[in-house]
């Protein structure tokens, strides 16, 4: 029987994701927690930036979490979340409020930064979005 392909984020590009996630944010003022899971929605690194509220760590992974999950963005998903798939939301550990972004290798989704700690949705997905913009050249 054939099996099936995947990719793999490998850590140290995750490791950077994160960190570039929270700096970007940090230049900013915004104290803010990064993380990034695998494809399968596992983390592979938790980053929380120096002053960042301690809820941020499970806003931050819900958002990517939830991003993974459902091959989305976050941004994109909270629109259809006030109506459609609202109900969704009362499964754990999903948060349909904008700051999860998806990885992509082609059309396959292979993982998700969740940034969580800026003062607004959009701020939280810029962030995330800078995180990915470090690695991105370099998945293959």
């Amino acid at each position: 029987a054939d099996t099936l392909q995947t990719h793999r984020i490998p850590a140290a590009l995750a490791v950077e994701a994160a960190s570039e996630t929270v700096v970007a944010c940090a230049k900013q003022g915004y104290h803010e927690t990064a993380v990034v899971l695998d494809a399968d929605g596992a983390t592979i690194v938790t980053v929380r930036g120096d002053g960042a509220g301690i809820h941020t760590i499970d806003s931050a992974h819900d958002k990517a979490y939830t991003s993974v999950s459902f091959k989305n963005d976050t941004l994109a998903l909270e629109e259809r979340g006030k109506n459609e798939i609202a109900p969704l939301s009362k499964l754990p550990h999903v948060l349909f409020f904008g700051g999860g972004i998806v990885i992509k290798l082609g059309d396959e989704v292979i993982g998700s930064i969740g940034a969580s700690g800026a003062p607004g949705a959009k701020l939280d997905d810029n962030c995330a979005r800078a995180g990915l913009e470090k690695i991105r050249d370099r998945l293959k």
